[in-house]
């Protein structure tokens, strides 16, 4: 979401991003990374401008894309927390990005369906990647029914997780 142009000319506002930007600027940075195979970001702090995600970076720190989204978004927020005393004591001036911008584009609910997997890893990460408030959990549909999957886990050989089966919607 922009902030008003009014607020950003006004204050200098800074906004935390979950890539390494300009790779990944736009919507749903965890779950896009993730599906990409990624393992690790960086949580890059930057001063917020009419354009999303193009301002000039403050800081860029390491994060670790491991386990379920809602794990990653609390790792994400302790970081949040170290980047804004860094950049209340250095004061620092926030540096143009370089390189092409790469735009990651916003999930839709439709795209938590699970469809065809290929690996039990490739399953594991589906799951885990929604499995945070604000995001349909990953799903099935079988006849009338809607199987929800969260706090999943991979094994050796397979991947465990919570299951909510209701009805699908529409079907009473």
């Amino acid at each position: 979401m922009l902030v008003p142009l009014e607020i950003t000319r006004e204050f200098e506002c800074v906004c935390f991003h979950m890539t390494d930007v300009p790779y990944g600027r736009g919507g749903s940075p965890l779950q896009n990374l993730i599906v990409r195979g990624h393992r690790e970001t960086k949580l890059t702090a930057l001063r917020m401008v009419p354009q999303l995600d193009a301002g000039p970076i403050y800081f860029k720190e390491p994060l670790s894309l491991t386990g379920r989204a809602q794990d990653i978004y609390k790792r994400a927020e302790e970081l949040s927390v170290q980047m804004i005393r860094r950049i209340i004591e250095e004061e620092p001036d926030p540096s143009p990005q370089v390189g092409e911008p790469v735009i990651f584009s916003r999930r839709k609910p439709h795209q938590s369906r699970i469809k065809e997997v290929e690996t039990l890893s490739g399953l594991y990460d589906r799951i885990r990647m929604v499995d945070a408030d604000g995001y349909p959990y990953a799903f099935l549909e079988h006849e009338n029914l809607r199987l929800e999957f969260r706090n999943a886990r991979l094994l050796e050989d397979c991947v465990v997780a919570e299951v909510t089966i209701r009805m699908k919607e529409g079907d009473g």
